[in-house]
Order: C-alpha cells, then sequence, then structure tokens
C-alpha cells in the first residue's frame, strides 16, 4: 500500500490567470475581487486548489512574470486588503490557494535591479549577471526564450546584463547567498500568510555553468543557444534543498516546479519523496510531440507518442515521486483545439480529454474555462495580439521576409494569447467578463461556450467535471493506483486499468472521430462492471467487445 499518501495527490487544482478571469469593476482587466465574486462557481465544480498567475506588483512586460515588488499587489488586480479577504473566502469554502513564484528573474524595475545599475560597486550589482561585452558585442552567444540575444547592453556602467526572457526581465544570480536569503525571507513572509504553496516558474534555470561560457554546439543547430549551460544546472538542486530545509519543510503546502528541458530521469532528482525538493513538477514531453525544433514549427501529433511519453513518465515516477497532469495552461492553446476536436465533437472530445487527465495518476490541474470547452480563438490581425513572445516571433518573421497571412495561419495555432482570452461567463456584451473595454478580445463564440449556459444543461462539460473530481474523491484507484496499459500500438483508443488494494477501474476512449471496437481482455468482464462515469449515454449491457462512438470515453469499475 502507499505510504505517501498526501492531500496534494488528492487535490484537483484550478489555474486563474487573473488578468482575464472576472472584471468587478470595469477596466477591462480582471482582478481580486472578480475572483471573490466567483469563489462559489468553483466550489460548485468541487476544486480543491486555485493556483494564481503572478499577482504582484509589476510593469506588466511579460503580463506579471516581471515582478517589481514581491510584498505588493498589482494596481490593476487590487491590493493586498483584498488578497487577504480572497485568501480568507477561499479557506471558508475548503479551498487553498497557490501562488506563482517568479525568482529566476525580477523585473528592471524592482530596487534591486534599479540599485544595482548605478554603479559597478553597487552593493546589489551582484545580485544580477552583469558582463563586459566581447569585441563589441554580447559577453556570451545565448539567445532569449523570446528571441533575440539574451543580454542587453546598458550605457550607464557600460556592462551587458543577462536576461533569459524579456529584456524587463533581468536574471537573478543565485550564487550570490543573499539573493537567496531575500528570496527565503520573501517565501516566508507568504506562507505566514497562510497560503497554501508554490507553483515555480522555471524554477530548474536558476542555476548557471560558472563562466557563463558560449554555446557554440547550440549556434549550429539554430533555435534556442545556451540552455545547456543553465537548464538543470551545476547547483540547481544544492540550491532547491536549501530552500525546502529553510523554507518548505516548515509548513503543509504543495510545491510545483515548472521544468523545461527534463526526463523523467532528471525529473527524479527535483521530486523523489527521499530528496526533499519538490512535491511535483510539470514537464513539457508531451507538449512538444506536435512542434519540431520550436513550438512555432506545428506537425501532427500521434495518440502513440502521448500514451509513451505518459507511460513512460508514470513507470520512471512510480512509487518514488509525482507527477502533474495538465493538456493546456496560460502558456499553451486551448486543448480541445490542440488534441480534441473543437467542431462537431467539441463536447464530447472535450470531456474524453478530461477523463484521460483525472483518471491518470498525478494531480490534474484545469486550466480556467476548459471545464466549459473553452476553444482557440480566431485572431484577424496583429493587432489584436498582446503576448510579448508572440509580437516578437511576429517581428522577427516580418524580418525574414514572411507575409503577414503566414505569420498569423502560425499564431493562430501556437499563440499564447489563445489561453489569455477573457472567461466566457454568459452570452451577454463581452462574454460577461468585463463592463468596459476588455484587454484582450473576447472569443466570439461565447453566445455559444458560457458558464450560464453551461451550469444549465445537466450534460454540459463543467458537470461532467464535477462527475470527474468527485470520482477522485471516492475512488482511491484513480490517485493510488497502478496503471496497466492495454492497446499500447492503437492510434485511436487509450485505454487503460487502474488497481489499488482489492479496486481495479478500467477506462477506455476513442481519440478519432470514427467509430471503434473495444475488445477486453476476457477477465476484465468476467464479473459483471459497473459504469462510473461517460461521456454518451449507454444503453448495451456490458459485453467482451464494446463499439465506442467518436471520441466516447468510459471508466468502469470491474
Amino acid at each position: 500500500m502507499d505510504l505517501h499518501k498526501k492531500w496534494w495527490k488528492e487535490a484537483v487544482v484550478y489555474q486563474i490567470y487573473p488578468r482575464s478571469f472576472y472584471d468587478s469593476n470595469g477596466d477591462g482587466i480582471g482582478d481580486l475581487p472578480g475572483i471573490i465574486e466567483k469563489l462559489d462557481y468553483l466550489q460548485e465544480l468541487g476544486v480543491d486548489v486555485i493556483w494564481l498567475n503572478p499577482i504582484y506588483k509589476s510593469p506588466n512586460a511579460d503580463n506579471g512574470y516581471d515582478i517589481s515588488d514581491y510584498y505588493d499587489i498589482m494596481d490593476e488586480f487590487g491590493t493586498m486588503e483584498e488578497f487577504d479577504r480572497l485568501l480568507n473566502e477561499a479557506h471558508k469554502r475548503g479551498i487553498k490557494i497557490v501562488m506563482d513564484l517568479v525568482v529566476n528573474h525580477t523585473s528592471d524595475e524592482h530596487k534591486w535591479f534599479l540599485e544595482s545599475r548605478k554603479s559597478k560597486d553597487s552593493p546589489y550589482r551582484n545580485f544580477y549577471f552583469w558582463r563586459p561585452g566581447k569585441n563589441g558585442k554580447p559577453p556570451n552567444n545565448w539567445t532569449s526564450f523570446f528571441g533575440g540575444p539574451a543580454w542587453e547592453y546598458d550605457p550607464q556602467t557600460g556592462e551587458y546584463y543577462l536576461h533569459l526572457f524579456a529584456t524587463k526581465q533581468p536574471d537573478l544570480n543565485w550564487d550570490n547567498p543573499q539573493v537567496r536569503q531575500e528570496v527565503y525571507k520573501m517565501m516566508k513572509w507568504w506562507l505566514d500568510k497562510g497560503i497554501d504553496g508554490f507553483r515555480m516558474d522555471v524554477i530548474n534555470l536558476i542555476s548557471k555553468v560558472e563562466g557563463l561560457p558560449d554555446d557554440r554546439e547550440g549556434e549550429k543547430k539554430g533555435g534556442l543557444v545556451g540552455f545547456k549551460y543553465y537548464a538543470n544546472g551545476p547547483r540547481v538542486h544544492e540550491y532547491l534543498q536549501e530552500m525546502n530545509r529553510l523554507v518548505l519543510s516548515k509548513y503543509d503546502i504543495m510545491t510545483v516546479g515548472e521544468t523545461p528541458f527534463v526526463t523523467p530521469e532528471i525529473a527524479k532528482l527535483y521530486v523523489e519523496y527521499d530528496r526533499n525538493e519538490l512535491n511535483m513538477l510539470f514537464h513539457f514531453e508531451h507538449m512538444d510531440m506536435d512542434c519540431e525544433g520550436s513550438k512555432w514549427n506545428v506537425k501532427p501529433w500521434k495518440l502513440t507518442d502521448l500514451k509513451k511519453i505518459m507511460y513512460k513518465w508514470y513507470l520512471a515516477l512510480k512509487d518514488k515521486g509525482w507527477n502533474s497532469l495538465y493538456l493546456n495552461n496560460h502558456d499553451q492553446p486551448r486543448m480541445v483545439s490542440r488534441f480534441g476536436n473543437d467542431k462537431e465533437y467539441r463536447v464530447e472530445s472535450a470531456k474524453l480529454l478530461a477523463t484521460l487527465l483525472h483518471t491518470w495518476q498525478g494531480t490534474p490541474y484545469i486550466y480556467q474555462g476548459e471545464e466549459i470547452g473553452m476553444t482557440n480563438c480566431k485572431f484577424e490581425s496583429i493587432d489584436e495580439f498582446r503576448d510579448i513572445e508572440t509580437l516578437n516571433f511576429y517581428r522577427e518573421m516580418k524580418e525574414k521576409g514572411m507575409s503577414d497571412d503566414s505569420i498569423l495561419e502560425i499564431l493562430n495555432k501556437r499563440s499564447r494569447d489563445h489561453a489569455r482570452t477573457p472567461m466566457q461567463w454568459d452570452d451577454s456584451n463581452n462574454a460577461g467578463f468585463t463592463t468596459g473595454k476588455p484587454w484582450i478580445k473576447v472569443n466570439p463564440n461565447y453566445k455559444e461556450i458560457n458558464v450560464k449556459k453551461a451550469l444549465a444543461d445537466k450534460d454540459s462539460i463543467f458537470y461532467y467535471y464535477k462527475k470527474l473530481i468527485q470520482l477522485r474523491k471516492t475512488h482511491p484507484a484513480v490517485v493510488y493506483g497502478d496503471v496497466q496499459m492495454l492497446y499500447e500500438n492503437d492510434e485511436k483508443i487509450f485505454a487503460y486499468t487502474r488497481s489499488y488494494g482489492n479496486e481495479k477501474l478500467l477506462v477506455v476512449m476513442n481519440f478519432s472521430k470514427e467509430e471503434v471496437e473495444f475488445c477486453a481482455p476476457k477477465e476484465i468482464f468476467s464479473n459483471q462492471p459497473e459504469l462510473l462515469i461517460s461521456n454518451y449515454e449507454v444503453e448495451d449491457d456490458i459485453q467482451q467487445k464494446i463499439v465506442l462512438k467518436p471520441y466516447e470515453s468510459r471508466v468502469y469499475k470491474i
């Protein structure tokens, strides 16, 4: 039996992108009072935890991931009093709050950076990576995640600073013990306030290789240059173990690390129980299966690839650590448009994808709007985009001579803005998100797809999610059960069993728009199985052979 039972394994997390969730004061931007107003809705859904994207003081170069003050709230979102009220109201409803922790970098408007910029002798100089140029060029050849070089020249002191992301996001130097002390102090401050954990932004990039060497090999390949010198860097585990010892271990909280460039073997170093680092992580292997070289270079994905990736990760972490389950978030397109069928089978395929996420081993994350089947938005022109990564890509492609239409076609598949269009509450103006002018376009399909409509329809995606969440609460096999794959090489059927103690469940899903036949192993249907949940009406008696309708999913207790 599992000796590692934890509340955060049994929880379902709901991710809120505050800017796009609900606007209470008509300025076109979602806010904290807006979230408070919608807590009853989240309680009705049945989620246990809210993860908030960053709400700290920020100039918003990268929508709050550029923090200028960790101890204050962004003006557009509200005040610290309102945050305290949100925390209190959520806790009253039995919902925990997890904050985004962004400590690989700060804003260039953070007081540490402003001080570090004043002179080479500033006591804060070593909080960041300041370096002289080489032969009139940046200190090395690394490139930024958002395009262009990872260095910015600062005429004031005649040196460059490192920024792996936007120029307004200078990287913190974690090798400086003072930086770590300041970060831990800030984390304790929030935890003492009563928050329930942290989702740690690109936390595996905090340790850079000494000397920050050029990446000649990476330069030849193209794409992102330099990541082998900072992803899963030389001292990252030392720093996370220190963080755990001094801060995390003192509280009963949930921690999840966002970790690009990890394999299951590397992941174990972050989440194995006896290593005392993090509870779980987000990996990106399944997010990379429909692109080649870069996220913008889209290719078709295969169900067998998804199965292989999910099963490989399950086996690697089984009984050793824990995983996070997601198919979309604030950085990824909408899952029903990407992995489902957002046209004729939107409802069925949204329920199917949810079935996979909520019956696999790991903690499921619901991204706002996913529970009503929100889709990618069709952006008509570049002026409708807001995301810095998207706009940088547009500029780069224009310089290479690509036409607007061709660029738009790529962006309409992959821009992060698909996830950031406002939450669709009802069919009134602006989908009921705001009485003002929304900061970003509302998806025109909101009259068809919205919360009000979902709550009025007992067969809606919303109520299916609610049932799935209840299933986790009543069947320990869904959380802790071993996974046994069936139909491993099939391109249409995804099927597996979950076994825990004397309970065994069968999950069977048809990932295609054709009807398919599923033949179960004899022993599965030797007793009369009980259908726990399905996304179609199921009339037939259970036979060994089941005909699955397009995008049908069923979960049986066997």
